[in-house]
């Protein structure tokens, strides 16, 4: 019996030894860098212990496993900065109002819908996602962490935890039923409240700080928003603004949030402020698809002529027959065709914009020796028809294959 078990424990310690020194190479048809906007031709991308050893005209190693994808276009993996994976509207039941849906899910099913979201957004080549809230009481918490110890397949995931807002958070409540928007908001019209939001969200896994500035008569100022980047910076975290009117956007980007969510109705003085203060707008273009589609296009044309730096995002919530939540997310790309953005800006805003919202950008967002190995690859070139990027046929995060060619 001592001896069987020495024996298994010696060959699982000999297996993990190998797949930890084992060596992958891709043989890359066409290598796309965002960064330049330009294309290698028969590149080799090698890999180890899960991140880039070299890129190049290099020689594949002796023993290598080898992809082939010498028929493709390889690229970065892609990013999504606005997600809510824990919550899926369903049209039938709830008449497209997610408030409807905050109540007749429980937390139990939102982390399986979470779960199904993940793993679908990865096979369609987002490889990193920002989960902005949403989630009742951390239901993606829990996601998160189901993924990053390898229980489940999805993209490297940053959460918010509870969205904070003002009393009321995105939605009008009735004097008799005040508790109906609870725990989906953190509800904090005080420095007292907001302190106690922004740690209680730290301690229950929030990787992010989500905030709601407007949505009511009564909006955060820059000094309230300033008081929560500094409160949360203490522990690493970044605040993202949710912003739907002028004046919440213009108090968000005058305080220097990390980024601005939506931003529908920023005028160029809200722009240039927010590009002046560093601020990132994620300007989540889907949803242009749609509703007022022409006060998106115009809000995306005017953000890309004054120069802000933007991240792609796109707040899908909804169940839609036929797609799932990775295909509805790459979607978004339609109204940044239409507003005539170059395709190179376009996979800028889908990697390296977004790493460096992240603050990522030494980890992930290339593909470059030392970095991480998130590596997609599409039949065609999305810097000639960016639309490439609707069907992604090969998938790695981390160095591992999750969607293999065809």
């Amino acid at each position: 019996m001592y001896r069987c078990l020495l024996a298994c424990l010696f060959a699982i310690l000999i297996t993990s030894a190998v797949s930890f020194g084992q060596v992958t190479a891709i043989r890359a048809g066409r290598l796309l860098d965002p960064e330049t906007g330009t294309a290698a031709m028969n590149q080799v991308v090698v890999i180890e212990g899960g991140k880039i050893k070299a890129v190049g005209d290099v020689a594949i190693p002796a023993g290598a496993d080898v992809i082939d994808l010498s028929a493709f276009t390889v690229l970065p993996g892609l990013f999504d900065m606005h997600t809510h994976l824990c919550m899926s509207v369903r049209q039938e039941r709830d008449a497209g109002r997610y408030y409807y849906t905050t109540l007749n899910d429980p937390d139990s099913f939102r982390a399986i819908q979470g779960v199904v979201n993940a793993r679908t957004m990865l096979e369609s080549g987002f490889t990193t996602v920002r989960d902005v809230g949403n989630e009742g009481n951390y239901a993606c918490t829990s996601v998160r962490v189901a993924i990053e110890r390898g229980m489940i397949p999805g993209p490297t995931m940053i959460n918010a935890g509870r969205i904070i807002a003002p009393y009321g958070g995105q939605f009008h409540l009735q004097p008799d039923k005040q508790n109906l928007a609870e725990p989906e908001y953190f509800f904090a019209d005080t420095r007292d409240e907001l302190l106690k939001a922004v740690r209680q969200n730290i301690h229950y896994g929030a990787k992010l700080i989500k905030l709601v500035v407007d949505d009511q008569a009564y909006i955060y100022s820059p000094d309230d928003i300033r008081f929560v980047i500094n409160e949360a910076a203490k522990a690493g975290l970044r605040v993202a603004a949710h912003a739907w009117t002028h004046p919440g956007a213009h108090n968000a980007a005058e305080a220097g949030v990390a980024s601005i969510e939506h931003g529908f109705t920023m005028t160029d003085e809200d722009l240039q402020l927010a590009k002046k203060n560093g601020v990132v707008l994620v300007g989540t273009e889907y949803l242009g698809l749609r509703n007022d589609r022409a006060q998106w296009l115009d809000r995306l044309k005017r953000a890309y002529r004054i120069g802000v730096r933007m991240a792609y995002g796109t707040d899908v919530i909804d169940e839609r027959p036929g797609m799932t939540r990775g295909t509805e997310a790459i979607s978004g790309i339609d109204l940044w065709i239409e507003a005539g953005i170059p395709p190179k800006t376009i996979l800028q805003v889908m990697t390296i914009n977004a790493a460096q919202l992240l603050g990522m950008e030494s980890e992930r967002g290339k593909i470059r020796a030392g970095l991480v190995a998130d590596i997609i690859a599409t039949r065609e070139n999305p810097l000639e028809n960016i639309s490439a990027l609707k069907q992604v046929s090969f998938v790695m995060k981390n160095g591992v294959t999750v969607k293999a060619a065809r």
